[in-house]
């Protein structure tokens, strides 16, 4: 059955050659909402996720909400895979797809066909299910002949929206969303919302950081409110809106 159990999962990212005490201590400190600790050694660590404790099951729609650097991106990308969180563990049943560092396994100087493949690989796509999802990310990606090309060679909007075609050409178990995409112009994003419907609808787990709370009401049927790294409070969307909103 799918599911996700996070046990005690914190994460940290040292930050070398700095002073314990000092102007940019102070700074670092404010920019990143009071999340910087002073180590021993006098080395900086920035405190991104503090022993979260999380259980999502089969049907669970999950909305992450909390200020800029309360951690969201953070446990999104140790939901997806991106960061092995060094204390505490992670255990996720069934295929996840994330919709965050979308052009993360594909490379600038490989053609786009070989970064369908490529990506493809990094979301643990076996290569003959790649191989046949090509057809349809030919036609939804509107890229042509340029798929031939080096994806150097593609404007920032040609890359995404080669990267959202592949990353949503297989309707994932688990999927992981930060905010809304933007991947082209109105009659391809037009295109983009459609599909991104139909994998949200089909998907049997959602985990989605958004501010954007229609999207939360629309999508969600639990929510968490993060701050300074610590999940503080996760029940309905409306429950977690109200605390969110008492604390802004």
């Amino acid at each position: 059955m799918t599911s996700i159990v996070l046990d005690r999962v914190t994460v940290d990212f040292p930050i070398y050659n700095a002073r314990g005490r000092s102007l940019k201590t102070e700074l670092l400190r404010r920019t990143v909402g009071g999340n910087i600790e002073s180590g021993q050694d006098k080395h900086l660590s920035v405190m991104a996720l503090r022993e979260i404790n999380l259980t999502l099951r089969n049907g669970d729609r999950l909305g992450l909400v909390g200020r800029n650097g309360a951690g969201k991106s953070t446990l999104l990308r140790v939901l997806s895979g991106v960061y092995e969180p060094p204390v505490g563990t992670v255990k996720i049943e069934g295929a996840v797809s994330a919709l965050t560092d979308m052009m993360m396994g594909m490379d600038v100087e490989a053609t786009g066909y070989e970064n369908i493949i490529l990506r493809s690989v990094f979301l643990g796509i076996p290569i003959a299910e790649a191989k046949r999802s090509v057809p349809d990310i030919e036609e939804f990606s509107e890229l042509g002949n340029f798929l031939h090309l080096p994806m150097r060679t593609y404007s920032s909007g040609m890359m995404l929206r080669l990267a959202f075609a592949v990353t949503t050409a297989v309707t994932p178990e688990i999927l992981i969303m930060d905010e809304v995409i933007g991947a082209g112009d109105i009659a391809f994003l037009g295109k983009a919302e459609k599909r991104l419907n139909r994998i949200i609808g089909d998907s049997q787990i959602l985990v989605i950081a958004t501010h954007n709370e229609s999207m939360l009401k629309r999508f969600c049927n639990r929510a968490a409110l993060m701050e300074e790294g610590r999940l503080v409070k996760l029940g309905t969307v409306a429950e977690v809106l109200d605390s969110y909103h008492g604390i802004r």
